[in-house]
């Protein structure tokens, strides 16, 4: 497949789907660019520059990569051994917690601001305050967000567990879009909650080879199409140490050493490669979707349709908050964050 590329363009697929002029066809563009790490003002201002550029070649979604606003904390421990955290891994989360967003917020706002100015979808993957989180925004409007349902090995240091509340797929004018965050790509039930998605985004911070077969996969099973956006990062776009210590690694590593390779992708329902994976440096990688692609793969195979046996296999998705903390009582109430129980006093 040739990749065609200039200084002032995104990189476009010259992939001939044979394209039914009855069907729909929707841009889309996976960002793979570094968050400014530790200032979330400055990152903003990155991603509406890039959605920006992205919005000037038609492109009418845009996927961002995995924690882009609020830095995906790549390399670090915070300082954290079996039953210790040094005094360092505290201020350096305290550091990291202060560059997390509230959901609902003013970020939030901005994000879904820029959506309405540049008339796209927008999936844009944060770290809020409790949990690695997807925002999808839409043309002028905040439509949801999905809530990672396990953080990946040391990822549990600091963020917390989604649940079933925030696994939705949203019927748009471009068809129907929701996500998973990298390796919660990995969970088939996950995956099959969310089949009958048209256009699957992955954002995730995994690199690596595999990653490519996982994507193909998911865009065979699911007949959907898959866009995985990745960060490509160097140490440089880092702070540099002691400041910020990528552990066991940072002896061998130089400004200019790749942390983080990309490998960002769009994939499409016959498994067809349609742009990526780019492992050469930030970039804007983007495909025409033909959506007429998905009814004549699922002729074939559907997973949630015609080729699954519910009598045989089904899965029940709870759908509801898991919230902590639940009163019985009606008269029990929260104000501020603190709980209020009415008393009476003889």
């Amino acid at each position: 497949m040739a990749m065609v590329a200039s200084d002032n363009a995104p990189l476009l697929a010259e992939v001939d789907m044979g394209t039914d002029s009855s069907a729909p066809t929707v841009r889309a563009t996976v960002v793979q660019a570094s968050t400014i790490f530790n200032d979330t003002p400055a990152t903003l201002d990155k991603a509406e520059r890039l959605l920006a550029e992205a919005s000037g070649y038609g492109s009418q979604i845009v996927v961002f990569p995995e924690a882009f606003i609020g830095g995906y904390p790549r390399g670090t421990n915070f300082g954290v051994s079996i039953a210790n955290r040094t005094a360092k891994g505290k201020e350096d989360f305290r550091k990291y917690h202060a560059s997390a967003i509230d959901v609902p917020g003013p970020e939030v706002d901005r994000l879904a601001a820029m959506a309405g100015k540049y008339k796209v979808y927008l999936l844009s993957r944060i770290s809020d305050v409790l949990s690695f989180e997807v925002l999808l925004g839409g043309p002028g409007c905040f439509l949801g967000k999905h809530r990672k349902v396990v953080p990946t090995a040391s990822e549990r240091i600091i963020w917390g567990f989604g649940d079933g509340s925030t696994i939705p797929v949203f019927q748009t004018p471009i068809g129907k879009i929701g996500a998973a965050i990298c390796w919660e790509n990995k969970m088939p039930l996950l995956r099959t909650a969310l089949y009958g998605i048209e256009i699957y985004c992955a954002p995730t911070a995994d690199s690596r080879d595999v990653w490519q077969a996982s994507m193909t996969h998911i865009a065979l099973e699911g007949g959907c199409f898959v866009l995985s956006a990745n960060q490509f990062c160097r140490r440089k776009d880092y702070p540099p140490p002691p400041e910020y210590v990528f552990s066991g690694i940072e002896e061998d590593l130089t400004p200019d050493s790749v942390v983080c390779a990309g490998g960002s992708v769009i994939i499409s329902p016959s498994g067809t490669v349609l742009a990526g994976p780019n492992y050469e440096g930030e970039a804007l990688i983007s495909a025409d979707l033909d959506l007429g692609e998905i009814a004549r793969e699922k002729f074939a195979f559907d997973v949630v349709g015609h080729y699954s046996r519910p009598e045989v296999l089904s899965l029940v998705v709870r759908d509801h908050p898991a919230t902590p903390v639940t009163y019985t009582s009606a008269s029990v109430k929260t104000e501020g964050g603190l709980c209020i129980t009415p008393v009476t006093i003889s």
